[in-house]
């Protein structure tokens, strides 16, 4: 009967995954970059909520980066915000009273919705349809947290809701969806593109 040899550390010596460090200095600029498009807001007279360009920066970085690193660039912006630096739209109070507020579905959504048009980009092989498809549902996704937060917190008619929260937002949407997919598309990937495979 033969003997099963072990040998120390053959079995589970897996280490977590590790982000590079060219990555994380993209994540931290990934986040100025969400800072800097939230500055560019245009307030509405009818909804609290204003137009932005975040969304596009959202969308951007989901399809340059990994799912990870998306998923960490807008947690970070968002820790960011809650710890009271000026990185959401000056049209709101800030902080995480900005977080709870009328826009805080959109922006808790960020991190998902980043995540999620990483992975349908790459599961396309990052053709440009991919990208589209893959900026469409996350975008899809944030109007949908947008608007269940605002429904949640005005307690007012799906209908008010949906006027408010996603009807002012769909063709601006649509243009930054189309813009993100053809900027991914030209700039490529900092998720993917190194030759070590980082998170």
């Amino acid at each position: 009967m033969e003997e099963i040899s072990y040998k120390p550390g053959s079995v589970g010596a897996s280490h977590p995954p590790r982000i590079a460090l060219r990555t994380r200095v993209a994540i931290v600029l990934g986040t100025a970059l969400v800072a800097l498009c939230a500055h560019i807001a245009i307030p509405l007279g009818f909804t609290p909520i204003p137009i932005t360009m975040q969304t596009f920066a959202v969308l951007l970085l989901g399809l340059l980066f990994g799912p990870g690193p998306a998923f960490a660039c807008l947690a970070l912006y968002l820790g960011e915000g809650a710890a009271g630096l000026p990185v959401f739209s000056p049209h709101g109070p800030g902080g995480i009273a900005q977080l709870l507020g009328p826009s805080g579905g959109y922006l808790l959504s960020y991190p998902f919705a980043a995540a999620l048009a990483s992975l349908l980009y790459r599961r396309g092989h990052r053709r440009f349809l991919a990208a589209v498809a893959g900026a469409g549902l996350a975008s899809i996704l944030i109007l949908a947290a947008g608007a269940t937060w605002l429904g949640f917190l005005s307690h007012a008619k799906l209908s008010v809701v949906f006027t408010q929260s996603v009807a002012p937002f769909l063709a601006g949407d649509a243009v930054k969806v189309l813009a993100a997919a053809a900027c991914a598309s030209m700039l490529g990937s900092f998720g993917d593109s190194s030759r070590k495979r980082t998170l």
